[in-house]
């Protein structure tokens, strides 16, 4: 079996979808699990919330993650974090990778977060979203770590133990012999890891052969995808679910460019509460007055959102006002502890949008894992909790069109 370890929640989801739909197995489990699994499936996809953790909490999720998809039948890894490569400062894709290649007795792996689907390409080693370089992307503005440079070689190379080599545009499209000739010259070098270009899901394809044999590979849910494919022999997978018409709230915490695009889109559409910064930091009661809102207005066509989403500008003055972990920290509790209230209450359907707002909510309500349904955009699938018929959207900042929540909803039976 294939064994993914996810840096947070979306990302899990969004690998998870891609696998599903090139015809593997897939179940997605909530964190490390704490027992055997029983379910028969060709891949387990284990989501951490270890992309913005401590360095040492990461590495220690991680290898306790890896460990479980040993214990349970896996002999393939894959490292899973986001197409536009953002962790921390100092890593996490960096150290957690040299802990996962340590612990798998490896000495060379690919860097490989492209998702052309969704507009992140790499060429000549440079990381593009749409047609900017990602440090002229909306990713400059990220509130936990603005990406200022493009560059996957230096960027891996300033957070990990080895050197980062590359494989170029030129040397993929020529298959995949040449890509495997291209690993072993640079390991003959002193390599540790090659960023591989990709421009379109050609490269991919061929990149997924070059690694079939490797017993780590990193990157986005790209690379993942045309694993999948590789090793299902291009079947494509089937009854995916939707869900039913039921009481649906959306919780929005992303700040990035097309959630602001999506929520000030939706706010035209249904009702809409802002979460307030302050309010979330010093309002005891004030999760009550949120729920108590929300109740008042399920029964609309469209589900009411509640959203922190604000644009770059205003959440740098909430950062400078109140700091911005406790900004931060305070709001993602509200958002959990209104989800847990709002389950009790009978909703069954969450949307969610931002990586931190979706993995809070799901450690919140407390599922131990998810099965893997129909996406909604490239990425974004329905999950349906194991234990009980709840549903979920997790939604990567970036990811979806302008309509997607209203989109979402249109899909249930």
């Amino acid at each position: 079996m294939l064994g993914i370890i996810a840096d947070d929640f979306t990302g899990a989801s969004d690998i998870a979808s891609f696998l599903v739909e090139n015809g593997l197995r897939t179940i997605q489990m909530n964190g490390v699990p704490k027992s055997a699994l029983n379910d028969e499936v060709d891949a387990i996809v284990i989501s951490l919330k270890s992309r913005s953790n401590p360095v040492d909490e990461a590495i220690a999720h991680s290898l306790s993650a890896l460990e479980w998809l040993k214990q349970n039948g896996c002999t393939q890894f894959y490292f899973k974090y986001c197409s536009t490569f953002d962790s921390t400062e100092k890593g996490n894709i960096g150290p957690v990778t040299d802990a996962l290649m340590s612990a798998l007795e490896t000495d060379f792996t690919v860097v490989t977060p492209a998702l052309p689907i969704n507009g992140r390409t790499i060429f000549n080693g440079y990381l593009f979203v749409g047609d900017v370089l990602l440090s002229e992307s909306g990713m400059r503005n990220h509130p936990i770590i603005p990406m200022k440079d493009a560059n996957l070689v230096r960027l891996m190379d300033a957070q990990s133990q080895g050197k980062t080599g590359l494989v170029a545009y030129a040397d993929v499209i020529q298959g995949a012999e040449r890509v495997k000739a291209r690993f072993a010259e640079l390991k003959t070098q002193g390599y540790k890891y090659a960023v591989v270009d990709a421009v379109d899901n050609a490269q991919l394809t061929v990149l997924a052969e070059a690694v079939a044999d490797f017993k780590l590979v990193t990157g986005g849910s790209g690379l993942g995808a045309y694993m999948a494919a590789y090793r299902s022999g291009g079947q494509k997978g089937t009854n995916a679910f939707v869900p039913s018409k039921g009481k649906t709230v959306v919780l929005s915490g992303s700040c990035s460019v097309m959630t602001n695009s999506q929520v000030n889109a939706y706010k035209q559409q249904a009702p809409s509460y802002f979460l307030e910064a302050e309010k979330a930091i010093n309002n005891p009661n004030y999760v009550e007055e949120i729920y108590q809102w929300v109740i008042e207005n399920l029964d609309g066509d469209l589900a009411p959102i509640v959203y922190a989403t604000v644009p770059p500008e205003k959440l740098k003055e909430i950062q400078t006002q109140f700091g911005s972990d406790k900004a931060s920290h305070a709001i993602e509790g509200t958002f959990a502890k209104l989800a847990e209230k709002l389950q009790a209450a009978g909703v069954t359907n969450f949307i969610t949008a931002g990586g931190e707002t979706s993995s809070i909510v799901v450690q919140q309500l407390g599922f131990s894992g998810f099965h893997i349904g129909k996406q909604i955009a490239p990425g974004v699938p329905w999950l349906r909790a194991v234990e009980k018929p709840i549903f979920l959207a997790l939604k990567s900042g970036n990811f979806g069109k302008e309509d997607f929540f209203s989109y979402a909803q249109g899909m249930y039976q």
